[in-house]
């Protein structure tokens, strides 16, 4: 492939202004050297890149769960996974179900666009540790419309990996 990549940018330091009649090889060499090559997104000329310049933003208390493995708090809140539920539930339903434990901030449920019925996974979001847990532990191998249902975690943090060194023979 001759040529720069779509990624590629050419940007110019300074304002040129050549006459290439006047000076020939000479301003062309001039210009070559203003020339500076940059690859990717983000970059502005001469200004610093965007996320250097963001500070303070909003993070996540981890509390108790931080650097521990275990549930891990989303964005708005703690997300219950619901596995094998069945297709013709609604979400007034699992409302229904899982309000028992807490306040419910969101329920999201897919819905198969061939057959117009769930596909089979929910997710339900809690905005307290605490109830998300209670949620869980009563209702994990539940049942629901005569179907067993699964309830666990979304995000979850594994344990902390080691490296293991293989010895050679």
């Amino acid at each position: 492939m001759d040529g720069p990549a779509m990624a590629d940018v050419l940007d110019i330091n300074d304002a040129v202004d050549i006459d290439v009649e006047d000076e020939g090889d000479q301003s062309v060499l001039r210009l070559k050297d203003k020339v500076v090559k940059r690859k990717g997104r983000g970059f502005g000329s001469g200004e610093r890149r965007e996320h250097e310049n963001i500070r303070g933003y909003e993070s996540i208390d981890a509390g108790d769960h931080g650097d521990e493995p275990g549930p891990q708090m989303s964005v708005e809140g703690w997300i219950l996974f619901v596995t094998s539920v069945h297709e013709e539930a609604t979400e007034e339903d699992l409302c229904k179900k899982f309000s028992d434990y807490g306040a419910i901030k969101n329920i999201s449920i897919n819905l198969d666009r061939r057959t117009g019925f769930l596909k089979g996974y929910a997710l339900i979001e809690y905005g307290n540790y605490k109830e998300a847990a209670a949620a869980r532990e009563a209702l994990n191998g539940s049942s629901l419309l005569g179907q067993t249902i699964g309830v666990d975690w979304c995000f979850v943090k594994g344990p902390k990996k080691t490296k293991k060194r293989s010895k050679r023979h």
